[in-house]
C-alpha cells in the first residue's frame, strides 16, 4: 500500500519548464527552498525541519536529516505545501535555469534514485530526500561532482530538474557508458557508479574534459544531461572577463563588438 500522498502533475514550457502540482484536500508536495513560483488561496505553506519525512522521525532522527542535507549543499529546512481547501488546488515549481524537469515514480524504479546534489526540485510528502556517499574510496576522492549524491526514497512522485537536453538510457547487465562526471543527473540503485583515470598526457593536458570519467554499469536505469550548471556558470565567467569574448566574430577583437552593437 502507498505511504505517499498520490499527487497529479502537469509540466508546462520547454526550455524553462514549470510543473504545476494538482492537491487533493489534505495532499501535501515537499520541494526545495527557492523552487516555488505561485498557488492558490487554499493551500497553506509551512517550513520542516529535516528531509520533510514526518514526525515519525523523532528529533534526533530530524536533526540527523538535517545534518545529511547540509552536506549536499541544501537548507536545514524543506517546504511543504498542503491544501486545506475542500477542491482541488494547484501549486506551480520552476526550474532554476534552462533544462527539463524529470517525473520519476519512485514506485516503479525499487522505491529509491541516487541524483546529483542540485537535481531535486519537489516531491510528493512521504518521499526522503537523503544522502548518498559513493561506496569507493577512488569514487569518493576523485569523483568530482558524483562524490555526494542525493537520494531519494519512497514509492511516490519526485521530480528532478537536469540542464539542457536529458537522455534517458537503460543498461543491460553488464552494459558500461562513460559519462562526464557532471553530466549524470540520476541513475537507479542497481547501477554500479564508478570513476575511470584518463588515460594518456595529452587528453589530461589539452583535453579539456578533466581527469575522469563516470563509468556507469549496468542493469539499470541512467539520466544523462548535456548541460551541467558548473559546465554553464563557468562558460559565463569566461565571456564575462577581459578577452572573453569567444564567437564567430572575436577574430575582429574590438572591431567586431563595434560592427555587432556591443
Amino acid at each position: 500500500m502507498p505511504q505517499n500522498h498520490e499527487i497529479d502533475y502537469r509540466i508546462y514550457g520547454e526550455e524553462m519548464q514549470v510543473v504545476e502540482i494538482e492537491l487533493d484536500p489534505q495532499e501535501t508536495v515537499i520541494a526545495e527552498s527557492g523552487s516555488f513560483m505561485m498557488m492558490n488561496q487554499e493551500i497553506q505553506m509551512s517550513t520542516l525541519f529535516g528531509d520533510g519525512s514526518g514526525a515519525s522521525q523523532g528529533f534526533f532522527g530530524k536533526l540527523m536529516s538535517a545534518g545529511k542535507r547540509l552536506l549536499t549543499g541544501e537548507s536545514l529546512f524543506i517546504t511543504a505545501f498542503t491544501n486545506m481547501g475542500h477542491g482541488k488546488k494547484c501549486v506551480s515549481f520552476a526550474a532554476p535555469y534552462p533544462g527539463r524537469i524529470i517525473p520519476m515514480d519512485l514506485n516503479l524504479m525499487g522505491g529509491k534514485i541516487i541524483c546529483q546534489k542540485d537535481a531535486f526540485l519537489c516531491a510528493a510528502k512521504g518521499v526522503t530526500v537523503g544522502i548518498e556517499f559513493q561506496r569507493k574510496l577512488g569514487t569518493g576522492i576523485f569523483g568530482g561532482e558524483g562524490f555526494i549524491m542525493q537520494k531519494l526514497e519512497g514509492d511516490g512522485l519526485a521530480f528532478v530538474h537536469a540542464g539542457g537536453m536529458v537522455i534517458e538510457k537503460e543498461l543491460m547487465p553488464g552494459e558500461v557508458l562513460k559519462i562526464d562526471t557532471g553530466c549524470v543527473v540520476a541513475y537507479t540503485q542497481n547501477v554500479d557508479f564508478d570513476i575511470e583515470f584518463i588515460r594518456g598526457i595529452k587528453n589530461m593536458v589539452f583535453g579539456g574534459e578533466g581527469l575522469f570519467f563516470a563509468v556507469l554499469r549496468g542493469p539499470g536505469k541512467v539520466w544523462i544531461q548535456s548541460l551541467p550548471i558548473s559546465r554553464l556558470a563557468s562558460r559565463i565567467v569566461a565571456m564575462s572577463g577581459p578577452g572573453g569574448r569567444k564567437e564567430e566574430g572575436s577574430i575582429l577583437g574590438g572591431l567586431g563588438n563595434l560592427l555587432d552593437g556591443d
